[in-house]
């Protein structure tokens, strides 16, 4: 099947707050939210907004809504069935009911291996119950790709990941993609060989739970296939409202869904947009031409970035410099070297200029050589979306000329004064 090119301006057009002409470039902290799925919030409460479960009509039209958005999240996760899909308020509240419900098979000694520096949704759920029950953290640290030309530019390795693996392993968690680094890794390769050196090393029960919150608005989810047993992800940064869903493959008490039933409702017209963005009306041909179009924009911003110019004003990427479909485009970034310029001031300049948003983000980590990150005031972010046009790219990457520019400018005058006074 040919990969279906999509109609950005087409698609614009079911975002009301796309009109103002606002470049929104900070989707990884949340995305914008289509017509359909607020008129969807709207319509519950205007028409249907009764206790559900109960035997008149507009109580069972009101639990037939509630049902079609867990089916929406079965759809995304590609579940078995609605009873291992769990709603909450968000991914960091699912996780830790999850926890409290799992924890008693958590013994003293067992070992949970984290991804480090990652979303603190999966990865702090872990280290709370590493501390409640005596377990022992292990650390997935990411691999410096040319530590002589850009020490920042890192990727998750599995090969760093196996040898980890015991026969006291528990819990495997990682991002299938960093909301830092915007890597998408090979969720279904990682757990076929995670799975498979932990039977050789005699580990009896391994759980791999899977943070897809910066994932899902960029490529498709499937646990069935990945061989998974926990995943989340958040609604609202996938195109909905402020709320979370939970897959959770087998947990002997289960914790119970909770979250307001026009936003379950409102989730419901998730899918159908999804769908909508190519004529095959499936989600796995909308998610490549996601990620045809979402290479488009993330080459003029890494060309840019990456630059023999920018390079000499000290502008390092936080993660790969390639572009291809294991790369989206959420781009991080810092300026070091003689520059030094702070990631936050970086931020206050580009959103002081108006009309774009970008963000501010702490970052820290160590690399698989035991060395931490050379990040020490976290990371300036840009992160795209398939509504964002290469028209936009541009205008950030002509405000960033001019902030950088600016910056640097005032750095050489403040060593020419220094200079001249000494």
């Amino acid at each position: 099947m040919t990969t279906a090119t999509l109609n950005v301006s087409q698609i614009r057009s079911h975002f009301p707050a796309l009109k103002s002409g606002y470049i929104f470039a900070d989707n990884a902290g949340g995305s914008q939210i289509p017509r359909e799925v607020v008129e969807r919030i709207s319509d519950y409460l205007l028409n249907t907004n009764v206790q559900i479960n109960v035997d008149y009509s507009i109580s069972r039209q009101s639990t037939a809504r509630v049902t079609e958005g867990v089916k929406a999240a079965v759809e995304l996760f590609n579940a078995e069935s609605p009873e291992r899909v769990i709603l909450g308020a968000s991914s960091t509240a699912n996780m830790d009911n999850l926890a409290r419900c799992l924890e008693d098979e958590i013994s003293e000694g067992d070992e949970l291996i984290l991804m480090d520096g990652e979303h603190e949704a999966n990865n702090g759920t872990w280290k709370k119950v590493a501390e409640r029950r005596g377990a022992v953290l292990k650390y997935w640290c990411p691999t410096q790709v040319s530590p002589s030309v850009n020490p920042c530019a890192i990727i998750h390795e599995v090969e760093q990941l196996l040898p980890l693996i015991s026969n006291r392993t528990r819990i495997v968690a990682f991002s299938a993609c960093s909301n830092i680094l915007g890597s998408a890794l090979p969720v279904g390769d990682i757990s076929r060989m995670v799975r498979e050196r932990a039977a050789a090393k005699g580990a009896k029960n391994v759980q791999i739970s899977v943070d897809c919150v910066a994932y899902a608005p960029h490529r498709k989810i499937d646990v069935q296939d990945w061989n998974i047993d926990f995943c989340m992800l958040s609604f609202y940064k996938v195109y909905g409202p402020h709320a979370a869903a939970l897959y959770a493959r087998s947990v002997a008490n289960r914790p119970r869904s909770s979250v307001a039933h026009e936003l379950v409702y409102g989730t419901s017209g998730i899918p159908p947009y999804l769908l909508s963005l190519t004529p095959y009306n499936n989600l796995a041909s909308s998610f490549d031409a996601i990620a045809s179009h979402e290479r488009s924009l993330l080459k003029p911003l890494l060309d840019f970035l990456t630059h023999p110019a920018q390079r000499r004003r000290g502008v390092m990427v936080v993660g790969e410099e390639t572009v291809d479909a294991s790369r989206v485009p959420t781009v991080s970034f810092v300026v070091q070297g003689k520059a030094g310029i702070e990631s936050k001031e970086i931020v206050k300049m580009v959103n002081r200029r108006g009309g774009v948003g970008i963000r501010w983000y702490g970052y820290s980590c160590s690399t698989a050589s035991g060395e931490p990150l050379p990040v020490t005031n976290g990371v300036a972010r840009i992160s795209l979306v398939h509504y964002n046009t290469v028209d936009e790219v541009h205008k950030i990457i002509e405000i960033l000329e001019e902030a950088l520019s600016s910056f640097i400018l005032a750095s050489d005058s403040r060593s020419s004064d220094s200079d001249s006074s000494n």
